[in-house]
């Protein structure tokens, strides 16, 4: 099959920070409906402003999709028959084409320099470039063709703009929203190539998109009011018979609904809005992500699928492989998503507890490798069974189950002193006794032991199970006491028992 015959979509991001949740999501539709049909994903860097150009944040995008399993069928790791993959590799081409605009009389040189610009602003609070003053600026349809020459040559400062008409209506029918129309004489005319020849992202998105053969373009919504010059020069360079489909993206919205989730929001309330940790190579501040928050990248895939989109039933849990078969671009909602960091959760917490244990375990040891604790595989494993259910997060799992790996340096002794007595002394010191004697140690024996040790004692029941628990865990939380005592064995349970009666006591 030919490239013009493929389902071929991209994702191009900007190497300029941290990738947003809603750049992922983004990626994801992209990669979901390429899948879908059978078609390609591509990365595409788009690197064309060296001002925003952040060193490392190439290969932060890189690992990100990595981390979401979303991997692009070509990028500039994996090159394939189209590329460079960089736009700032792809230099000379939009020359040409920017070239090719001005000939044919719809783009022109402009030569006012930032500052006349600034200046202009200042004037005029709501100064735009466009058609109702650009004859009043220096550019070449101001100024003689004498004077375009000179400047040229004498190789003065300029940009290239799009020269939109004063009243036409650009239409096109957006896979999401149905028919968009738009009236030219409302944008302004849009710089393509700056004054250092690198394109603006109107004239390469189009250049590189017809280079690589891209079929379908979504994006975020916030492009909406830049697809009129977008169609346009598809138009103008005579290629408007092989224009990509275009779906345009609800927002991401904070958790009131009011306006676009930034970065900020998350800062505010405490929760990541980006996919992994980003630490910004200027100031050295790191913001952290998802993947640092616990979630496991299953989890992320799946609330971002259902920011905008549902199959239509009630399913909720949906794995990558589920969401590709699934994925329809007419069940992506017009509206806004409102981010709900608590359903996040909740997705996160299903997602582990739908996950096998063994698939768990390369986080986990990573976990107690930092908290200078090696165990054996099966024995995480074993561990994790009785702690799952408590788990949001896999980073719970300390939380939740580090008493089994290191004795409990406090106990939550107040929580049985006010009832402490020299009969509870006792027991205890003889309960470690028994202990000690007991062959068969698994839960199934050590309950009837201690329950018939309390009977005969004559104390009560309730005054004696939580002293165990606090002994063993430190605190008033774990699973089935036994269970613990089984798992931890009899030299430690005896050796706990006994700290434990030295702390309550003293």
């Amino acid at each position: 099959m030919s490239l013009e015959n493929k389902v071929r979509v991209r994702f191009a991001p900007s190497p300029t920070g941290g990738l947003h949740l809603g750049g992922v999501r983004t990626a994801l539709f992209n990669y979901l409906f390429a899948k879908h049909h059978g078609g390609e994903f591509i990365l595409r860097i788009e690197d064309t402003d060296q001002t925003r150009f952040v060193e490392g944040a190439e290969q932060y995008i890189n690992d990100c999709l990595a981390w979401c399993g979303l991997q692009p069928d070509e990028s500039p790791e994996k090159p394939g028959a189209v590329g460079p993959y960089r736009q700032s590799e792809r230099k000379p081409s939009y020359r040409q084409y920017a070239e090719q605009l001005v000939a044919a009389g719809n783009a022109y040189y402009a030569f006012d320099t930032a500052e006349e610009l600034d200046e202009k602003r200042k004037e005029e609070p709501n100064f735009r470039y466009s058609h109702e003053n650009r004859l009043q600026l220096r550019n070449s349809l101001s100024l003689s063709e004498e004077e375009v020459a000179e400047l040229l040559a004498s190789g003065h400062p300029h940009t290239v703009r799009i020269k939109m008409p004063a009243d036409s209506t650009v239409s096109f029918e957006d896979m999401i929203r149905g028919r968009v129309a738009f009236e030219t004489g409302l944008i302004d005319d849009k710089v393509l190539l700056k004054a250092d020849g690198m394109p603006t992202y109107h004239l390469a998105v189009v250049v590189d998109d017809h280079a690589m053969h891209i079929s379908h373009v979504f994006r975020g919504e916030e492009w909406l009011p830049s697809a009129p010059v977008h169609i346009l020069l598809w138009d103008y360079l005579g290629w408007k018979e092989e224009m990509p489909q275009w779906a345009h993206l609800p927002l991401i919205l904070k958790p009131d609904g009011n306006g676009k989730l930034s970065k900020r929001d998350g800062d505010r309330l405490g929760f990541p809005v980006y996919a992994m940790n980003w630490t910004d190579p200027k100031s050295g501040d790191t913001t952290v992500g998802f993947r640092e928050n616990g979630f496991l990248p299953e989890a992320f895939v799946n609330i971002l699928a259902m920011l905008g989109w549902n199959d239509g039933t009630d399913q909720e849990l949906f794995s990558i492989e589920e969401l590709i078969a699934k994925f329809s671009i007419d069940r992506i909602s017009k509206a806004g998503a409102k981010f709900d960091f608590e359903k996040a959760k909740w997705f996160n917490k299903e997602w582990i507890q739908h996950t096998p244990n063994e698939a768990l375990i390369p986080s986990l040891q990573t976990e107690l490798r930092e908290k200078g604790v090696q165990a054996e595989d099966d024995h995480v494993a074993h561990i994790l069974s009785l702690v799952k259910d408590r788990m949001t997060f896999v980073s719970d799992f300390w939380e939740h189950a580090g008493f089994f790996f290191q004795t409990p340096t406090t106990l939550d002794s107040a929580a049985v002193k006010p009832k402490w007595n020299e009969d509870k002394s006792a027991f205890f010191q003889s309960m470690a006794e028994t202990f000690g004697a007991q062959s068969d140690w698994s839960a199934a024996a050590l309950e009837p032991l201690f329950k018939g040790k309390i009977a005969d004692s004559g104390l009560k029941m309730g005054e004696l199970m939580l002293p165990l628990r606090i002994m063993l865990v430190g605190g008033k939380f774990g699973p089935d006491v036994f269970v613990i005592a089984e798992t931890l064995g009899k030299e430690e349970v005896i050796k706990r028992i006994q700290n434990g009666l030295q702390i309550i006591e003293n």
